[in-house]
């Protein structure tokens, strides 16, 4: 009990701590007529999308082609993944996990897929790595985006973009190298 002279504010009250009534759950829904429910009774059933806790880039991802595409899609989430995007995508899974072979197996397969990417043949990556190289012009963006594939194991080492057009506003002269992504396994 509480009055203005006191120096503690406990309540009292004679069922502390409050006890559960014996006998089975009991509910009211639409109906305002209360009824029983016995354990373990689905009430309804609900589907909700995935939480970002189960969605790419932290749910594991597919090694199946289909499965992984649907995944890079919602990586991307901007529509249907054009050959740019589709490198993109694969750059954000590179980030988050190191695949197996069956999930690089399934990214190549992809990328073999992929309209406009060309085999441009052997390079050595910036780590001094061999690799196999594969380019696409992104005209758009005056980009040439080179994806360098381990020419044993098709896991991908590296992305590369590179300015194929001058631009005195930003500073950049065709060949400038914009931005270099490596993975290490």
């Amino acid at each position: 009990m509480w009055s203005a002279g006191s120096r503690t504010a406990a309540p009292r009250n004679s069922s502390w701590p409050p006890t559960r009534a014996a006998g089975p759950p009991v509910i009211t829904g639409a109906d305002p007529v209360p009824r029983t429910v016995e354990d373990g009774h689905v009430l309804s059933r609900r589907t909700f999308p995935p939480s970002w806790s189960d969605a790419p880039p932290q749910a594991t991802p597919p090694h199946d082609t289909g499965r992984l595409r649907a995944y890079l899609d919602e990586l991307d989430r901007t529509g249907p993944l054009g050959t740019s995007q589709l490198l993109d995508a694969v750059g954000e899974l590179l980030d988050n996990w190191t695949l197996g072979s069956r999930e690089n197996a399934a990214v190549v397969r992809l990328l073999a897929d992929a309209k406009g990417l060309r085999p441009a043949g052997a390079v050595t990556d910036r780590l001094g790595r061999p690799g196999q190289a594969y380019v696409y012009d992104d005209t758009a963006h005056a980009v040439r985006r080179m994806l360098i594939l381990n020419p044993v194991t098709g896991a991908v080492l590296g992305l590369e973009d590179t300015v194929t057009k001058d631009d005195a506003e930003f500073g950049v002269r065709s060949g400038d190298v914009m931005s270099y992504k490596a993975w290490m396994r």
